[in-house]
């Protein structure tokens, strides 16, 4: 069933502010992968509804963020014809053609030539970073932090303590939204290593083809890194299900794709003690992996939910720069939010400021710019809690208790 127009809009516009809130932190592999997220809703929804009359703004607007793409991908030394060739996507959406049938297929051609285009390549997916994330950013999951120190960060230090070797497959799994990604940052800007940032999902798109020969390159990139540079990599897959998962129907090409990631996971955990390449796999759908790859990695990490004391953490790190009364108390908004993920608290916080911004516009004083909106107020969240209910569910959170009664490995 597809999806309706709306739908891919409000996902195009929630990676595009991500990507952009990523991009102004410097967190610019992070910042890529939501770029590209954004230009594959604005690329699906032109494809299934190319009459639809906003698509010339939709690609524009694609086109502006593979440019942010390129620009990136640029000042961290990859060579020009790496990057997308996007020069001539302007004249292309403004075709002189007649009005005639012959015209509109013409048209109709050139949209397609300008989809095409946009469509990710494996550079477009990739990008390796040095982090600048402190594990104080990384609020509660102490258990999660605990297992990737013990896998990465100390054998780092001091490989000596380690005769048996360490852990260089680590899966992370639990409800979206509560720092997987995150926590993979942390370890590497920790050991100052490369930071290889991919989505598991696009690289399996049907537009990208040849999965299996990306897998290939993504893993020869970081060995490289490694070896050549002498410096850790952590190669982080998100949504790894996409790659690994079990499926009712499967082709030739995803059979492919599985093999030759378990050849590339093997030679990783067979090669010297001494090798620091680390494969961090997240997922939020842990049971849809076949159980024949989760040997292949050694901890197996529950990223649960915040805990009232995290939750009271992070709802000072997002008020923070927020006017607010002295009369609101985090502690208070954090017996409210059982059930919710970090990414819901810092949504209802961003929430929070849109209301009282609303206000100041909605009375007509926002074009002064000597009014300011008023200082928030504890009845302004549990407004917002009304209406705005946790994106994980009971159901998911049996599941998740359930999957790490059987598979969880500290």
């Amino acid at each position: 069933m597809s999806l309706a127009p709306q739908e891919l809009e409000n996902s195009a516009s929630k990676y595009a502010a991500e990507a952009i809130r990523l991009d102004s932190q410097g967190s610019r592999g992070m910042a890529v992968q939501s770029y590209q997220r954004a230009i594959e809703a604005l690329v699906k929804l032109i494809e299934i509804y190319p009459e639809y009359k906003l698509n010339k703004i939709y690609m524009e607007r694609a086109s502006a963020y593979q440019n942010r793409i390129k620009s990136l991908q640029m000042s961290h030394g990859l060579d020009d014809e790496r990057a997308p060739d996007v020069n001539h996507f302007h004249e292309k959406l403004h075709p002189a053609n007649g009005n005639g049938k012959r015209g509109l297929q013409s048209d109709r051609l050139k949209q397609t030539n300008n989809v095409e285009s946009l469509k990710a390549d494996f550079d477009d997916l990739v990008m390796k970073e040095k982090p600048e994330v402190t594990w104080n950013e990384v609020i509660g999951l102490e258990d999660a932090k605990r297992a990737i120190r013990e896998s990465i960060v100390y054998p780092t230090k001091r490989a000596d303590l380690f005769p048996l070797g360490w852990p260089r497959g680590i899966l992370l799994y639990g409800p979206p939204g509560c720092g997987k990604t995150l926590l993979a940052a942390a370890a590497a800007a920790e050991i100052d290593g490369y930071f290889i940032n991919v989505d598991a999902a696009s690289m399996m798109s049907k537009w990208l083809g040849e999965a299996e020969k990306n897998v290939s390159k993504l893993f020869s990139m970081a060995r490289k890194l490694n070896e050549n540079e002498n410096i850790p990599v952590l190669l982080f897959i998100d949504e790894i299900d996409s790659l690994l998962g079990t499926r009712n129907s499967e082709v030739g090409g995803e059979v492919r794709v599985k093999n030759q990631f378990l050849t590339e996971m093997d030679g990783i955990n067979g090669k010297s003690k001494e090798t620091q390449l680390y494969v961090i796999g997240a997922t939020n759908k842990p049971w849809s992996l076949e159980a024949g790859f989760l040997r292949r990695f050694q901890k197996r990490i529950y990223v649960t939910l915040p805990d009232i004391a995290s939750r009271t953490n992070l709802f000072n790190q997002y008020t923070t720069p927020l006017k607010k009364e002295k009369t609101l108390k985090n502690e208070e908004l954090a017996k409210f939010t059982e059930g919710y993920s970090a990414s819901d608290i810092k949504d209802i916080c961003q929430s929070a400021q849109l209301r009282v911004v609303n206000e100041l516009f909605e009375s007509g004083k926002a074009t002064d710019v000597q009014q300011s909106p008023r200082a928030i107020i504890t009845s302004d969240f549990k407004e917002i809690f009304k209406i705005r209910k946790p994106s994980v569910t009971t159901e998911m959170i049996r599941a998740y208790m359930k999957w790490s009664e059987q598979f969880k490995a500290l």
